[in-house]
């Protein structure tokens, strides 16, 4: 009977040590999407454009913003260790810039040594009207306009 006790904690223990050694075992995730290399080596600034782009190698992560000059492909590998908060270990910035007429002018490839920290600040950029908020500019506009001026009779 003490034999079969004694089996049984082996047991448990190597079952214990497994979920502690699994644990710790590093995972990774790579989210995003990268056009492979012999995709880009059809695409030829100067004669390409957005269109063409597309076709060869699908519609990017995300685009220009403020002038919409380029199309941004972007992957990253995150690492998960244990309870430790997911790292990026790697992440890849292809950019395909285009000119005013819409043709590829450049394709460029940044990692994450490029990278630049940018430090997120709570300013908040007024509207323009000083104090005055929507509710007193709802209700200043009541009584402002007669029916005969909003008819124009």
């Amino acid at each position: 009977m003490r034999k079969l006790h004694n089996k049984k904690r082996a047991v448990l223990a190597g079952m214990v040590m497994a979920v502690v050694v699994s644990a710790c075992s590093a995972s990774y995730r790579n989210h995003g999407y990268i056009p492979l290399e012999e995709d880009l080596q059809m695409i030829v600034p100067g004669v390409d454009t957005r269109a063409t782009v597309e076709d060869v190698v699908g519609v990017p992560t995300t685009s220009g913003v403020a002038n919409d000059d380029g199309y941004y492909y972007i992957r990253s590998t995150v690492r998960t260790f244990g309870a430790k908060a997911p790292e990026v270990i790697d992440r890849t910035v292809l950019a395909i810039t285009f000119d005013s007429k819409g043709v590829v002018s450049d394709i460029a490839e940044y990692g994450l040594q490029d990278g630049q920290v940018v430090p997120i600040t709570r300013r908040v950029t007024r509207s323009g009207d000083g104090e005055i908020s929507f509710i007193r500019k709802l209700f200043g506009n009541i009584g402002g306009l007669s029916a005969e001026q909003l008819l124009g009779n």
